[in-house]
């Protein structure tokens, strides 16, 4: 099948992305965080470069969860609501895959994303919830990253197994390489391996099947944390997948007592990558000896540039859409037209702000932005380790405000105790400086965030970031980084020029952090260098402001990603 252009002119993919997760718009749930707005704004690149694309996923008609937090920052969960048929185009094709012995029936709906240049790149989600399955089967596509260890291996039966049927049903024969986001997709491997028994009438799966499944895929992994891969008992992955041919092959499924959705993906990828520099080097030595390279994430520029940003930017960089290299040229905009643009973008986020937390935040004052996922590592609560110490520098060197946002997962009591956390201090600091804690952290929240805050803070704990994409976001922008050395900002800090480091690189042999060392860096650095700079040298902070979009923007986006993954992974 042959996916229409702008020039009337129909280009065959040669490239199938697969991910559990993509975002496309505020109001389509079909992601969570980092991982599915990634792959939305790589997408995105793929449809303004031309790169012929389809991209498949799961229809998730509950979402990942609507967040409500109570006024002491307990988080509770609600199923999401939305009507598919608003935002989807419904597909006639069915597909069948086998699911611990049964069939069950999948469809799919498509989603268009059009590039700079008209061009379209299809995104298909596929949904069993249809008449035709039994009712457990139906919800099998209801949850994001939903259910136990059995719910989400038979979700990725559906995606790895269901999605390569459904493209091929589509017309989708052309295909040359399967691009795996993350090791949830890695059984579209077996089905390809599949494929090529069938053609053959043959059962047993030879070397030559290997290697050519093996020169057809590409493995990006995104986690440098062990527990965060996917795995499954043997015993489990037997009942759901049945009797495959892959279980007698230990060079390709791996391991003895357990199905590692990683080096399944590891054992049969022509090609392996981390979303950085430092992951690169982490995942190498977290599985040698396989040969793994870097590719830095990256964010879209249109879709993360404010509207005041972009008419700057369009004014002084024409053009900067289709070449985003070209945002080096945002040195040569004047100081304080990048000022009032960047108020202009912190009204809007006040606007929002204070009509939903009556927080009161005052334009006036330095405004520190952090949003993510709230999970233990990411450590939210790090400013708040000396209270006494933060409220005496907000009194002492100048006012501080802070905006926080994000979701727990709904099993991960440690996530949501961190919220509370935060809630508390909140709670202990409010004579003193301003704090809100805002809901439902999504697409449209994150864009205003990341363009109205003064400062982005990111305080992980290294190497656990396997990259970050906000502060990506936030430096397109003109708002500068103060972070953790971890992840991308390994790349990206040049101090005293883009932003601020937290504390120095660990060398290898200080693979552990002291949360009092780095909470007292932190506040070093805040007091001395970052505060001092906001109110007593406004014109020092601006060309921070204006380095972090020429040097940052214009090389942490997904054109510049998104060539590489070309260069080194798709045409090669």
């Amino acid at each position: 099948m042959a996916s229409p252009n702008a020039a009337g002119a129909a280009t065959a993919p040669k490239i199938a992305y697969f991910s559990m997760e993509i975002g496309l718009e505020s109001s389509l749930p079909t992601y969570s965080g980092g991982l599915g707005v990634l792959a939305g704004d790589t997408i995105r690149s793929a449809a303004d470069l031309k790169v012929p694309m389809v991209a498949v996923s799961l229809l998730y008609r509950k979402g990942y969860f609507y967040q409500r937090l109570d006024a002491a920052g307990r988080q509770t969960e609600e199923a999401v609501e939305w009507n598919v048929d608003d935002f989807l185009l419904s597909r006639d094709e069915r597909v069948t895959v086998t699911i611990e012995g049964r069939p069950v029936s999948v469809r799919c709906w498509r989603y268009d994303v059009r590039g700079a240049g008209g061009f379209l790149v299809p995104v298909f989600f596929l949904d069993t919830d249809i008449p035709e399955n039994a009712e457990p089967d139906r919800r099998l596509t209801h949850y994001l990253y939903g259910g136990d260890s059995h719910y989400r291996l038979c979700q990725e039966v559906i995606l790895g197994v269901a999605g390569v049927r459904m493209l091929r049903a589509l017309g989708f024969d052309q295909i040359e390489r399967f691009h795996m986001n993350e090791g949830h997709a890695s059984l579209l491997t077996l089905e390809l391996l599949a494929e090529r028994l069938q053609a053959d009438q043959r059962t047993q799966i030879s070397p030559a099947d290997i290697d050519a499944v093996h020169s057809q895929c590409v493995f990006t992994t995104h986690t440098p944390v062990v527990a965060g891969h996917d795995k499954f008992p043997v015993d489990l992955a037997r009942q759901v997948l049945g009797d495959s041919p892959v279980f007698a092959l230990p060079k390709v499924f791996c391991c003895d007592d357990q199905l590692n959705m990683t080096y399944l993906a590891l054992n049969l990828s022509h090609y392996v990558n981390g979303v950085a520099k430092k992951h690169g080097e982490v995942s190498r030595h977290m599985f040698a000896p396989y040969l793994i390279d870097s590719i830095t994430n990256g964010v879209h520029l249109a879709t993360w540039a404010s509207e005041p940003i972009q008419a700057l930017f369009d004014r002084y960089i024409p053009g900067w859409r289709q070449d985003n290299f070209s945002l080096r040229y945002a040195l040569n905009i004047p100081p304080q037209e990048l000022w009032e643009a960047h108020q202009q973008a912190k009204r809007h986020l006040f606007q929002q702000v204070n009509r939903e937390n009556n927080s009161g935040m005052d334009l006036d004052v330095l405004t520190v932005g952090f949003a993510r996922r709230a999970a233990a590592y990411k450590r939210a609560d790090l400013l708040f380790f000396d209270l006494d110490r933060l409220r005496n520098l907000a009194g002492r060197i100048g006012p501080l405000q802070i905006i926080y946002a994000g979701k727990a997962h709904p099993r991960d009591e440690g996530g949501k105790e961190l919220i509370h956390r935060i809630f508390q201090a909140k709670e202990a600091l409010k004579a003193d400086i301003r704090i809100a804690y805002l809901a439902n952290y999504d697409m449209d929240l994150s864009r205003c965030l990341t363009a109205g805050a003064d400062l982005w803070l990111n305080t992980p704990e290294p190497p656990m970031e396997a990259s970050g994409t906000s502060g990506m976001k936030a430096a397109l922008n003109g708002v500068p980084s103060l972070s953790i050395l971890d992840g991308w900002w390994i790349e990206g800090c040049i101090e005293n020029v883009t932003g601020w480091a937290i504390g120095a690189l660990p060398d290898a042999q200080d693979r552990s952090r002291d949360r009092q060392r780095d909470a007292g860096d932190l506040y070093d650095k805040l007091e001395q260098v970052v505060v001092p700079l906001y109110y007593q040298n406004r014109s020092g902070y601006l060309e921070i402001m204006r380095h972090a979009a020429a040097l940052n923007g214009s090389f942490f986006n997904t054109q510049r990603m998104m060539q590489q993954y070309v260069l080194r992974a798709y045409f090669r």
